[in-house]
């Protein structure tokens, strides 16, 4: 972990986020919806106290427009892992961009890539490129789908925006009887797809087994997370992937958000469960767009015959930013690295809920710990999580109850976050024993954009 001296004069007071506010505005007359990502609108933290747009980020933290500087643990949901604005990734991002981004003909970095990917995750052989997670997930369908001749697709997991994906919600999530995605209708996608993608309960392989011999022999691939915030049971990836090969599926991880942090091989090389395919992207570029599906030769190499093809997945941006970022994870000895933060963050919140007089604890694997209190009433839940990133919003750190750190976090942004976090619970504390919470709330609650099927 790195060490740093404690900041030497006193954080300037919060200036309030006016101007985010009055962007925002503006942005609902001009952006359906506000944003890009739904992870980013101000309903998904505490708003009228929470930041909504930023000037610059470097390191841990990010200066918002309003002037403000914010000890940054979102960090672009995960995509950044280095650190915001690194620099040795931005060096190589800009000794390319003088060799030009975007070739006419085809870079050879497709090929560095590619042979990097199949050294370091263990189910790859052959890679494409693209440069989101969704998007790739959606390419992993098709390949799937191209490869076995079968058309339907059993998941399990938060697999992106696409057509093919959203049409469950056509369907019941296998444990409420609601939509799978709550919150979330397929406005929008063909109905006709109803039925070619298929939930399922994740760590209940008995529901699978129940699926597959439902589909006999129309069964393309079990895609799925194959964890999220917790370690699955013992023996559970290999039972899905036995029942995979045994029905003539193909089993592929989506590793968008759970990979490089465990492991530079991904999840698959930290439990020793290969799959045939595997989706990537987020952190494995540090920020520039750049995503991948790798896999088996046998899975993959039918995809020549299918039309698969954009003109900026030949992008040598994110290229390299990749390769420079997987290289720099491996010099940077990044999973004892990740290990070391996040257990020190988790003693420092541990010790806030203490110290803040409220039960409770930091659950989730060591990168990304999440507070969990012990509530008397669970219909307050709403009301305490979003004051709590309110007042951490007001103390100067961005975060939701969960924490994703960077290899830029160090030991003082630690020790700052669990003084102030023991401060934000203490108001929590005071709301809970006088009654007051929605006194105390100054923000509209978070809103949960939608239900993941993972742990």
């Amino acid at each position: 972990m790195t060490t740093s001296a404690a900041p030497g004069a006193p954080k300037p007071e919060n200036k309030g986020v006016a101007r985010s506010l009055a962007l925002y505005e503006r942005a609902g007359q001009l952006i359906p919806g506000w944003t890009q990502l739904i992870s980013r609108r101000a309903s998904q933290f505490a708003h009228g106290h929470s930041p909504i747009y930023a000037l610059s980020a470097k390191g841990s933290r990010f200066i918002d427009i309003d002037e403000n500087e914010y000890l940054d643990w979102v960090n672009a949901v995960g995509a950044i892992i280095l650190g915001h604005a690194d620099e040795v990734v931005n060096a190589a991002v800009k000794e390319q961009i003088d060799r030009s981004s975007l070739f006419t003909l085809n870079s050879p970095l497709e090929i560095e890539l590619a042979e990097l990917l199949n050294e370091v995750i263990p189910s790859s052989e052959m890679v494409r490129y693209t440069k989101s997670g969704g998007e790739a997930n959606a390419l992993a369908a098709r390949i799937a789908r191209g490869t076995t001749g079968r058309d339907i697709i059993l998941f399990s997991g938060y697999h992106g925006w696409h057509d093919w994906y959203q049409s469950a919600n056509y369907l019941v999530d296998p444990q409420s009887g609601e939509f799978p995605f709550a919150g979330i209708e397929p406005i929008g996608v063909p109905e006709a797809l109803a039925g070619t993608a298929v939930p399922f309960a994740w760590g209940d392989l008995t529901q699978l087994q129940a699926l597959l011999d439902k589909h006999h022999g129309q069964v393309a691939a079990i895609m799925m997370e194959p964890l999220r915030s917790e370690l699955p049971p013992a023996g559970y990836l290999e039972g899905v992937k036995k029942l995979a090969h045994d029905h003539g599926a193909l089993l592929i991880f989506d590793e968008v958000s759970c990979g490089w942090r465990m492991h530079i091989g991904g999840v698959q090389a930290y439990l020793g469960v290969t799959p045939d395919m595997t989706v990537l992207a987020k952190a494995m570029s540090n920020g520039y767009p750049m995503g991948a599906v790798v896999g088996s030769r046998e899975a993959m190499e039918p995809a020549k015959n299918m039309f698969i093809s954009s003109s900026y997945w030949s992008d040598n941006i994110g290229l390299v930013a990749t390769l420079t970022t997987i290289r720099e994870l491996q010099r940077r000895n990044a999973p004892q690295q990740f290990e070391a933060i996040g257990e020190a963050l988790r003693t420092a919140l541990n010790r806030a809920i203490t110290d803040a007089g409220l039960s409770g604890r930091c659950t989730g694997l060591s990168y990304a710990p999440a507070i969990s209190l012990e509530l008397p009433d669970e219909s307050l839940r709403p009301q305490v999580h979003t004051l709590f990133i309110q007042e951490m919003a007001k103390r100067g750190i961005h975060t939701y109850m969960g924490f994703k750190a960077t290899l830029a976090h160090t030991e003082a942004d630690i020790l700052e976050t669990g003084r102030i976090a023991t401060e934000a619970l203490a108001v929590i504390k005071q709301g809970l024993v006088a009654g007051t919470l929605s006194d105390l709330l100054q923000s509209d609650l978070k809103k949960e954009p939608f239900r993941r099927l993972v742990r």
